[in-house]
């Protein structure tokens, strides 16, 4: 059965931003004029269709990321909602390593803000194309142009201004199409269903002009036959600029940008045609790469129906209905359902049992998928995140995603032993659906220890597991996730010996560390003498030594940035085993961290905190109590911006502290920023203080 939507009208797009930049409400409004939904949804009375979670419409944000089908000018436009919130940054970044192109959503008062960076810089990665809307014209302290400014300078974007604003925060009327040069207006009492397409009005013409003019700059900078067109002093007509523009898009060298306030419902039409115009369909995405197992020989897939189905699963989710569904972008090949696929990356054929389309918690039933579809698929039961899907009889392996390490943990135990099993059951479908969500069990202390990426992401987490699981837990106080590292250079040496009546076993190393750069993990190599250790044993005492790094000599807490060498050793011919060495490797490692002046690391988050100007001196005061860097402090109409590094363990509860200084006005985000030595005048304080 062929596709119902050719792929070259087809959009695999995702909405991100910083939070409450508007990315649900545009896709709220994108939805009903789209036709696929009815009723506008809103995000403040709990009724956005695509924040579906109960937890997302009590605390109005977005927490997991939504897929939806709708349908523009002949177009399908397969769109996912993603988080603003850092807490949930794993949404962001599996949906963006499978989404062809994005909405980069910002607020026309707050700008260029950390969370705007970090997914933009997210999207860099994977070579995403993409387009911006400016929304909450409407606001006071909107400025449509110092948002392009941002751009540029925090973004390094190259933003190409298609309109421009018809006024500006409670005048704001409309906005003037460049390409066009028509102004736009919409009609409030229908909702902004119509609108009416004008002549610019006369006190605005010379400003069209003038930015018209830029556009074209920005446009010929980038494009061969509009610079011709323009340095001859030819007509460019809209359809080739709008052609330009998309060949700059897709090339990611301009970033056409848009405006409007979508509360309001002006400015999302436009918006739509920039999707289709602009946005690339699956047939402008170069093949995908990918590793055919056991060669490691590079391969590709095009998006096309007649070649080899290959996949990636980027999302499990449970589900109340089914065991789980597998979120799944098609790269290439056809789908259908009952068929057996091999989950290349585990070796494993399964059978698909079910397609459905995903519309937030709706969906829909379907007899195939095509390539370039996203779809839910139900009856695969080992993959997990990152995973291929591919044809038994064309195994590829493609490129997976990476997420950040998880930097605070609680304890969470049962209140009564009959529920151990259940909630040992939810902590695994919870940490199965999300990569940054860890659980390990601490055998010391018997305790299970749950980790995520900030006070937020354990919340929502230990209210799910209450809600959608039945399992009320105990939960400690949240503690930080540090991490050790050495500071100088030492040697080591690791002997493992032992004999039994029946067998004996023999392992000697001696090892190097130096310290690496900060956040540069591990590096390993060997200079030992091939007749002091043997090659064949010489990844034994790696795996070793990575063993010993999973718990330091400081606290018992992970180690990184160290460079390993090995430098020699002995081996005995018959007793030396690899499982010696690897013994050997540990003890090693041990006994050179020790001597190489260990430390503990602890995360430090970048924090933006905007406050009314009559509290800044109380909020930055509270910030040096809390060890915190005071980056920069920046003024913006009614409030003012102050950016800061701080360290985890100083802003626990600090919403609570936040809203008593500022008598509830001032607001903040945090996010991970990097590892730094813990202070020595706190260290012993921090040791004494763990609980496991």
């Amino acid at each position: 059965m062929a596709r119902e939507h050719p792929l070259e009208k087809t959009r695999n797009i995702g909405i991100m931003a910083h939070i409450d930049a508007g990315k649900t409400t545009t896709t709220e409004r994108i939805l009903f004029y789209t036709g696929r939904k009815h009723k506008i949804g809103a995000v403040d009375d709990g009724t956005a269709e695509m924040d579906w979670m109960e937890q997302e419409r009590e605390r109005g944000i977005t927490i997991t990321s939504a897929a939806t089908t709708c349908f523009w000018r002949d177009h399908c436009i397969n769109i996912i909602d993603t988080p603003g919130h850092v807490d949930f940054t794993a949404e962001v970044e599996r949906s963006l390593r499978v989404l062809d192109g994005t909405i980069a959503v910002f607020c026309a008062v707050g700008g260029v803000e950390p969370q705007s960076e970090t997914v933009w810089h997210q999207a860099n990665r994977y070579h995403v194309p993409r387009i911006a809307f400016v929304n909450k014209m409407d606001r006071v302290g909107a400025n449509f142009f110092r948002v392009l400014d941002m751009m540029q300078e925090r973004l390094g974007a190259q933003p190409a201004a298609v309109q421009i604003p018809i006024g500006t925060e409670e005048n704001f009327g409309g906005v003037i199409d460049l390409l066009t040069m028509k102004a736009i207006c919409w009609h409030p009492e229908d909702m902004g269903q119509t609108y009416d397409m004008m002549d610019i009005p006369e006190e605005l013409a010379e400003s069209a002009e003038l930015h018209r003019e830029k556009l074209l700059e920005t446009i010929a900078t980038e494009d061969d036959e509009i610079l011709e067109k323009y340095l001859e002093g030819e007509v460019i007509l809209p359809e080739e600029l709008v052609e330009a523009l998309r060949r700059g898009t897709l090339a990611n060298q301009i970033v056409p940008v848009l405006c409007g306030t979508a509360l309001k419902n002006q400015g999302i039409q436009p918006l739509l045609d920039a999707i289709v115009h602009y946005l690339p369909s699956p047939l402008d995405i170069p093949p995908i790469e990918g590793i055919v197992p056991k060669t490691q020989v590079v391969d590709t897939r095009s998006a096309e129906e007649s070649a080899p189905f290959s996949a990636l699963v980027f999302k499990l989710a449970s589900d109340v209905n089914v065991d789980r569904l597998c979120f799944t972008r098609v790269y290439s090949g056809v789908l259908k359902r009952g068929e057996v696929v091999l989950n290349a990356t585990k070796n494993q054929r399964e059978r698909v049992t079910r397609i459905l389309q995903m519309h937030a918690n709706k969906r829909e039933t379907l007899n195939e998928a095509h390539a370039g579809d996203i779809v839910a698929l139900v009856g695969l039961k080992s993959a997990t995140t990152g995973d291929t899907l591919s044809a038994p009889n064309h195994p590829i392996i493609l490129e997976s995603m990476e997420f950040p390490d998880p930097v605070i943990s609680i304890a969470a135990e049962p209140r009564s032993e009959s529920e151990k099993d259940k909630l040992d059951e939810a902590l695994a479908a919870l940490a199965e659906e999300d990569p940054t969500f860890v659980v390990h069990f601490d055998e010391d202390t018997g305790q299970r220890i749950i980790s995520g990426m900030g006070e937020l992401h354990l919340e929502i987490i230990t209210e799910r597991m209450l809600r959608e699981f039945g399992v009320s837990a105990r939960i400690s106080r949240p503690q930080v996730a540090y991490k050790e590292t050495i500071q100088t250079a030492a040697e080591g040496e690791g002997k493992y010996i032992r004999k039994t009546e029946e067998v004996s076993f023999y392992g000697h190393v001696r090892l190097r560390l130096e310290p690496l750069g900060h956040n540069a993990e591990f590096e390993f190599t060997s200079e030992a003498d091939e007749t002091d250790v043997p090659p064949v044993f010489v990844p034994a005492v790696e795996r070793g030594i990575r063993a010993a790094m999973t718990s330091g000599v400081v606290g018992g807490y992970p180690m990184q940035d160290i460079r390993a060498t090995l430098i020699g050793g002995s081996y005995h011919e018959s007793d030396s085993t690899e499982n010696a060495f690897q013994a050997a490797g540990s003890i090693a490692f041990e006994n050179a961290a020790k001597a190489a002046n260990p430390t503990l690391l602890e995360p430090i988050m970048r924090v933006q905190i905007i406050t009314p100007g009559e509290h800044v001196g109380k909020v930055v005061g509270d910030m040096n109590t809390r060890r915190a860097q005071i980056l920069h402090i920046q003024s913006r109409p009614a409030v003012e911006v102050i950016d800061v590094e701080a360290p985890l363990a100083e802003m626990f509860k600090y919403s609570t502290n936040l809203r008593s200084m500022t008598q509830g006005r001032a607001t903040y985000t945090m996010e991970f920023s990097h590892y730094a030595q813990v202070p020595s005048s706190v260290l012993d304080t921090i040791l004494n203080q763990r609980w496991w």
